[in-house]
């Protein structure tokens, strides 16, 4: 029963995505069982809703159920909505797909705390000529369950039982408020401005952001000081984690500590928090809006040396990525990186998915055997979640690639346009079945060590003593494998041979980022300057 119950599901969320809404094509055809009806009124939203409804579950009503859904969190279940006036409900039923249950059919009677929410759409009319409805980011970081003007309801305590059926109402009447900045200090300083090329792209305002730390003596001295470009997740937080009176801030402020500025960057998408800090065909030109828009805008404002051997980058993750994509696709402008745990460096493993050689992201077929793909994994080795979970999640938080996670982004970036102007996914999300041709997009575009082994000859020379790669040898999501592979290739380059340089943490999980602490590694930065500054630069910085 449970299998007929999830394809029910899965075909649900399919038509979803064919037809930009969630509503099955016959009422009359819906089983009998649990069903909520989630409306918003006019008081909370002026206008008809073009988005997505969601109904999260759980067994505590701390946190609100809206903030406890995630991974490995509580059950929750989204439905597409078009032009959906104040006043009607939607309905969410045993049919949506749902995470980590997938019908509300399998949901074990009990009491809970429920939760409605409206995710809020935006029309976005692409230089493309594409028209596309996405969740518009508000600078909280494309997180829709804490997204300014987004609707949620009461948290409400009932009983559920699937073999009972029931309608369960809830009304989103509450708007989420505004994001507050916090404001600038003598150490932290922020700015945000609207980026020209990516407001052309997609048709809207679309802004760019950095939170720059400044070093001790900044404001009383004349001098120019290094950067480290540190790369992330979106933030408004101060960088490294500085707070006036903590650890990080202790050595910070040393005399004998090097000075330099520490800058993370703020560029949200349509799709995601972060944008990968490279062009894309469906994300779009982010790669030379931080080049061409945002580091000029930080190195007008503040002081620093503007030549590349005092440009470095640092990173983990997402961030390790981009510290690395940024390095090697402009390796004449910054000075070297420091990539921890960096996401897929090659695509022959992306959390456990081989793109080039398996022909389904969910399982491997082994003769007659076929296994699930793994897609996250304890220390011990014990699965977290298989790849068929990872996303399936994803397709509950959003329909056509717009869940704000994870594996969208990578699809969203480094993939072909479809037909529908959303991005050319890589594989089916219902079937797993990957797409070959997608595969190759993402090869011949994004692949670092793909890009490495065709231009080394120019870019090679370039890198010498530029790459440095951190990461955990049993990294939650398998990203060691692939930086694994780069190592290989690297230790085979010729003209010129160079090896870079790689460290494995024994036993260490996602996301690894070497022995010692930030403050050591920023002091490996600053010794990394000094032995690259060319003859008579200025060195008034230097006080380690």
């Amino acid at each position: 029963m449970a299998l007929i119950v999830l394809a029910s599901a899965l075909a649900s969320a399919g038509s979803a995505e064919a037809a930009g809404q969630g509503k099955p094509a016959s009422q009359a055809r819906r089983p009998p069982g649990l069903r909520f009806e989630v409306s918003f009124p006019a008081s909370a939203h002026a206008g008809p809703v073009t988005g997505r409804v969601f109904v999260m579950i759980a067994r505590k009503s701390e946190p609100e159920p809206r903030l406890q859904i995630g991974r490995t969190g509580a059950p929750f279940f989204g439905r597409d909505i078009e032009a959906l006036p104040a006043g009607r409900p939607a309905v969410i039923d045993a049919t949506d797909l749902g995470s980590p249950i997938a019908s509300l059919n399998d949901l074990p009677a009990g009491d809970y705390f429920v939760q409605g929410f409206v995710n809020v759409y935006s029309e976005f009319r692409r230089a493309d000529g594409r028209v596309l409805w996405m969740h518009d980011d508000q600078w909280e970081g494309q997180q829709w369950n804490r997204s300014p003007g987004n609707l949620y309801s009461e948290v409400r305590q009932v009983r559920l039982d699937p073999a009972a059926g029931g309608t369960i109402t809830l009304v989103a009447d509450k708007a989420i408020p505004q994001v507050t900045v916090p404001p600038d200090t003598a150490w932290v300083k922020r700015f945000k401005f609207q980026s020209p090329s990516l407001t052309k792209f997609w048709g809207r305002p679309v802004y760019l952001g950095a939170t720059v730390l400044l070093p001790r003596d900044y404001e009383t001295s004349t001098t120019s000081y290094p950067v480290n470009y540190a790369q992330g997740h979106f933030s408004l937080r101060a960088p490294m984690g500085f707070e006036e009176g903590n650890a990080f801030y202790q050595d910070w402020v040393r005399d004998d500590f090097p000075r330099m500025l520490i800058v993370t960057f703020q560029h949200p998408t349509p799709y995601f928090d972060d944008s990968y800090a490279v062009n894309s065909v469906n994300v779009g030109p982010y790669g030379d809006a931080i080049m061409q828009e945002l580091i000029p805008e930080v190195e007008k404002r503040f002081r620093v040396i503007r030549e590349p051997y005092a440009r470095v980058l640092s990173g983990g993750s997402t961030g390790g990525w981009e510290a690395l994509a940024l390095q090697i696709f402009n390796p004449d402008f910054f000075g070297g990186t420091w990539s921890y745990c960096p996401d897929s460096v090659t695509f022959t493993d992306v959390e456990g998915v081989n793109i080039y050689k398996d022909e389904n992201a969910f399982y491997k077929q082994y003769e007659w055997r076929r296994e699930p793909t793994i897609n996250s994994r304890e220390i011990n080795g014990q699965v977290r979640l298989t790849s068929q979970q990872r996303n399936y999640f994803e397709l509950v938080n959003g329909t056509r690639g717009r869940s704000g996670e994870q594996i969208d982004i990578w699809s969203a970036v480094f993939g072909p346009i479809g037909k529908d102007g959303y991005f050319e996914p890589l594989f089916d999300k219902r079937t797993g079945v990957i797409n070959p041709k997608v595969a190759e997009h993402w090869r011949d575009h994004y692949d670092l060590l793909e890009h490495l082994k065709r231009n080394w000859a120019t870019v090679g020379p370039k890198l010498v003593d530029k790459l440095r790669i951190y990461t955990g040898d049993v990294d939650t999501y398998y990203l060691d494998n692939a930086v694994r592979d780069l190592e290989r290739w690297m230790k085979t380059t010729e003209n010129p041979h160079y090896e870079g340089y790689f460290l494995y943490g024994d036993q260490k999980p996602h996301c690894w980022s070497g022995p010692g602490t930030q403050i050591d590694r920023l002091k490996e930065m600053a010794q990394h300057i000094m032995r690259k500054k060319p003859e008579g630069a200025n060195t008034g910085w230097w006080t380690y």
